[in-house]
């Protein structure tokens, strides 16, 4: 993971993150002290992304939790469950954040002990692992996604905003993008606006730049245009909010059209997300 750009900071008990409304123009982090404080940021957007929202939530009650005392296992499961009750009403479109909710209540719940404050421990010790795993599944997704481009020099685009703004660390798309460019492979990585929030103008401009991976913006309309002129274009690379059992994607607005060109004029299209956004309880897209 990049030293140089960290969205999500926790060093137990802190947990600070970078103010994503703040940005570009500039780089404020605020720290999250409680559950309460993770769900004002999540539902503001000073956080967004599905893998980053699961993280922010899960640290922000183990923050809460560091400083608590539990006299009985029972009264540390109830605080916890109650407060992950609300921190799913921060972002209920967010199925990372109900994959992570239920793995978290699952393992207090199997915590075999009379002592609360091993009850405690184990839910930040759980939230802690879930950070350090989001990262290693993105730069496995960032691995695996170069390889199936290949080692040609290629140029991609990409749409919306998948890198370490919108995880853990490293992203999934823009991971994709890291480890091209990491291997020496990649000329130019095209980004559109994503309108009307213009996370790629204002967030997936603000990484790159950072990176200093050479990166070019498209307007949202231009993307057909640009795969006719530009035959270097080799994949159009997106992140997915969710994905149906039967491999159905849901992503932000403008996905859609991207896939349909992206067919019509024989370029790849990858979807990049962890399996931790895949909902075997959604059929397809059509009950999303």
């Amino acid at each position: 993971m990049s030293a140089r750009l960290q969205a999500i900071k926790w060093e137990r008990p802190h947990l600070t993150i970078l103010n994503q409304l703040a940005l570009p123009h500039s780089s404020e982090y605020i720290e999250i002290s409680d559950a309460c404080a993770g769900h004002y940021a999540i539902s503001s957007m000073q956080t967004r992304g599905a893998p980053a929202i699961a993280i922010v939530a899960a640290l922000s009650l183990a923050a809460e939790l560091s400083s608590m005392h539990f006299d009985t296992s029972a009264s540390a499961r109830a605080h916890i469950h109650m407060q992950l009750d609300y921190l799913a009403t921060s972002r209920p479109t967010a199925v990372n954040l109900f994959d992570a909710i239920t793995k978290l209540k699952h393992a207090v719940d199997t915590t075999i002990t009379d002592n609360g404050q091993v009850v405690r421990d184990t839910y930040v010790q759980m939230a802690e692992r879930m950070l350090d795993a989001d990262v290693k599944d993105n730069m496995a997704i960032g691995e695996h996604g170069a390889q199936l481009i290949g080692n040609d020099k290629v140029r991609v685009l990409t749409h919306c905003n998948t890198g370490t703004l919108a995880t853990a660390g490293y992203g999934t798309a823009l991971g994709i993008v890291r480890s091209l460019h990491a291997q020496g492979s990649l000329d130019r990585v095209y980004f559109t606006e994503t309108r009307p929030y213009n996370q790629g103008a204002r967030l997936t401009a603000y990484e790159l730049l950072t990176e200093e991976i050479p990166a070019q913006l498209v307007c949202d309309s231009a993307v057909s245009a640009l795969l006719r002129s530009d035959p270097m274009i080799r994949a159009i690379i997106v992140g997915a909010d969710r994905v149906a059992a039967n491999g159905d994607t849901a992503n932000k607005i403008g996905t859609y059209q991207l896939a349909i060109t992206a067919r019509y004029h024989g370029c790849q299209f990858i979807v990049a997300a962890p399996t931790t956004s895949v909902d075997l309880h959604t059929k397809s897209g059509a009950d999303i």
